[in-house]
């Protein structure tokens, strides 16, 4: 997604978890062209690295949002994409990574999807900071259901009974795991079947404007680094924007919190594991495999629902952890489901 999952990073199922983190079927040509012998533990270390960045994202967001209380979650999304474009700004600048010079022609095709993409990570802080991790990671199952669906009408792609087997276990996972939810909050649900919608939508637009995107580009070809730096810094001004809009800047004018050095580095904190996800996910990718790399991404959810209920205290029942567990295996079925479907094609 950008720049994370959200993280948005976070946020990233199969095909459609490829796209938000900037993979295409073109970035998966490249990297299998471009692929040399690779060592095992390379790809053990790039696994950790991976898994380790995506889940130190989530709970440090929430812990942002939640520990501290703080009520300010676009300028904390301004915040870490602004540490985004400095630090990949300084790579380029330095021919550590290479990235595409930022054209109006680019801004122009690029600017619809970057609505969609601030849209997406302000509604991720918005539910972040109501709902527990593990009930966020099972509710963003029905972004699958709502991609598959839309893929089904805009794509005319077919999707075979496992598939959507997968997906109606998600649905009854979902709805489930919310009737049981001890610390059900309705604001928190709102925000994140938003945040479901706009990440489906960006997965599903990405992919048409991605083809127009590389046409009006100097070498034809648009990588991760280039649409990280390309969304955080289309997102800085429509940020800012949004910070009047919602009336934070009355709130960040008397918050005592942004007086505290160690409330500044875990906020920067939060912005380096944002990059680290794109960089990790990108090295991840090259080490193995697409399906790797989707089936893992499955599997890393239950460690990070597992952190989310035990380091944030969660209050939970039989039923709920049963939902969420419930939830957790649909996921990984769907991403074995997906995986056969496309060795089917």
């Amino acid at each position: 997604m950008g720049s994370r999952s959200p993280i948005a990073m976070k946020p990233f199922e199969n095909n459609e978890n490829d796209l938000e983190n900037g993979f295409d079927k073109d970035t998966e040509k490249t990297t299998r062209s471009t692929r040399v012998t690779k060592i095992p533990n390379q790809a053990l270390l790039s696994g950790l690295a991976y898994c380790i960045s995506s889940c130190s994202m989530i709970l440090v967001n929430k812990f942002v949002l939640s520990s501290y209380d703080f009520n300010a979650g676009i300028f904390l999304m301004l915040y870490q994409n602004f540490i985004s474009v400095l630090i990949v700004s300084t790579l380029s600048f330095l021919g550590v990574i290479s990235t595409e010079p930022l054209t109006w022609r680019l801004v122009k095709v690029w600017l619809p999807v970057n609505f969609i993409f601030v849209g997406m990570l302000i509604t991720s802080m918005f539910s972040l900071r109501y709902i527990n991790v593990a009930m966020v990671t099972v509710l963003k199952n029905v972004t699958n259901v709502i991609t598959a669906v839309g893929e089904m009408y805009l794509f005319s792609k077919h999707h075979d009974n496992r598939v959507w087997a997968a997906l109606f276990l998600m649905i009854i996972s979902a709805i489930s795991g919310g009737i049981t939810d001890l610390s059900f909050h309705a604001v928190g649900y709102t925000w994140q079947l938003i945040n479901c919608f706009l990440t489906a939508s960006y997965s599903l637009t990405l992919r048409r404007v991605m083809d127009t995107a590389k046409q009006v580009t100097k070498s034809g070809n648009l990588n991760e680094f280039s649409m990280v730096l390309l969304n955080n810094t289309l997102s800085l001004p429509l940020g800012i924007l949004l910070i009047f809009v919602f009336n934070e800047v009355d709130y960040l004018s008397k918050t005592p919190l942004l007086r505290l050095p160690a409330f500044w580095l875990v906020m920067t904190l939060s912005g380096f594991l944002g990059l680290a996800i794109s960089f990790t996910s990108m090295w991840f990718l090259h080490q193995t495999g697409a399906t790797t790399y989707s089936l893992v991404g499955s599997l890393n959810k239950i460690p990070l629902s597992v952190a989310g209920i035990l380091l944030f205290k969660v209050p939970t029942s039989l039923e709920n952890s049963a939902s969420i567990f419930f939830g957790l295996l649909a996921g990984v079925f769907f991403a074995r489901a997906k995986m056969r479907e496309r060795s089917q094609t």
